[in-house]
């Protein structure tokens, strides 16, 4: 089975062995003659994970010719492409554990996680180096974009800017440009028309964004035996998240209650004790600003299904749907 429902057993009977040979590839990829960055290449992907952008590939591909061999390819270089962002993702927000085991930098320090998300991310550029040179200026504007989200998350909103609209920005660029590239390039390397590709690449960038609100909730509201992600990780680093920023926005409004100042006021206090993080996580995850960002990652699922509304009925376009609506589920 994949690891979302596609709502059809024609689809699953489609995309299932071809997810097994992406899983093969990107063994294959990620293997280093050199024994020390072998084990620490092949540690994420030993740790599993849903391969939803592989997936959206392979399903993308579906509207076309999917069983073209490039599809394959394609779909390793976007896990690729984002195994590597979480390397360093993670040495970024000191993240102790990932899909349920230590972070890279837990078991052999920041360095060595770093040089290996990039040593991935030129594996990733070998393996698209034979899609062509389209395919190569679209993984470059892709790393480009997955580089300037993290600096703008890094550094925040510029004075005048709202942070919330900057926090879209960042999301966008951050998540939402390689889900839309995994899509855009299933599409592609299909053979599918221009329209066709344009219409996934879009649905693929909205339901990034969607994916990464949900997460936002899932930060506060799911244990680690759930998620494999410590709760409140991103809270202890002051990581922006759209809870906090709208908990920001209602205290400066004026309309926020005595209760709200302090949990604010917490939150921006010490969190590296694990019960004080822990209280923190417990006051905000019922809070209204945790369901308001749930509400906007189905907003954003929404606008995802719009984008695709267009494509020709059927099983493919029924499964990009009920893929927008799985990622926020996530959440519920």
């Amino acid at each position: 089975m994949t690891s979302l429902p596609l709502g059809s057993e024609t689809l699953e009977a489609a995309i299932t062995p071809r997810l097994a040979l992406v899983e093969e590839r990107l063994r294959d990829a990620v293997a280093q003659s050199d024994r020390l960055a072998d084990a620490t290449s092949r540690h994420l992907v030993d740790a599993g994970g849903k391969r939803l952008r592989p997936m959206l590939t392979l399903l993308a591909a579906q509207l076309g010719d999917g069983v073209r061999p490039e599809v394959v390819e394609a779909a390793v270089v976007v896990e690729l492409t984002h195994l590597a962002t979480l390397y360093h993702d993670d040495v970024m927000d000191s993240a102790p554990t990932r899909r349920g085991a230590p972070a890279a930098h837990e078991v052999w320090g920041n360095s060595v996680a770093i040089l290996t998300g990039d040593l991935l991310f030129a594996r990733a550029s070998r393996v698209v180096a034979g899609l062509g040179p389209e395919a190569v200026r679209l993984q470059a504007q892709t790393f480009e974009r997955l580089c300037l989200g993290q600096l703008h998350e890094t550094v925040g909103p510029a004075e005048g800017d709202d942070p919330v609209e900057h926090y879209i920005q960042v999301l966008a660029d951050k998540t939402g440009s390689l889900i839309a590239t995994s899509a855009r390039f299933g599409a592609m390397f299909a053979g599918c028309v221009p329209s066709v590709v344009s219409k996934v690449t879009e649905y693929g960038e909205y339901a990034g964004v969607a994916f990464q609100l949900a997460d936002d909730v899932i930060d506060v509201r799911s244990d680690a035996a759930t998620t494999g992600k410590t709760p409140g990780t991103d809270l202890r680093e002051g990581v922006p998240t759209m809870p906090v920023l709208l908990l920001r926005q209602l205290v400066a409004s004026g309309e926020a209650t005595a209760e709200d100042s302090r949990l604010l006021a917490d939150i921006d206090g010490d969190l590296s004790e694990d019960a004080v993080l822990a209280d923190v996580v417990a006051r905000l995850a019922p809070h209204a600003v945790v369901d308001r960002t749930s509400a906007l990652a189905q907003e954003w699922a929404q606008r995802a299904k719009a984008s695709v509304a267009d494509l020709p009925e059927g099983e493919v376009r029924d499964a990009l749907v009920s893929f927008a609506d799985a990622l926020v589920a996530r959440a519920a």
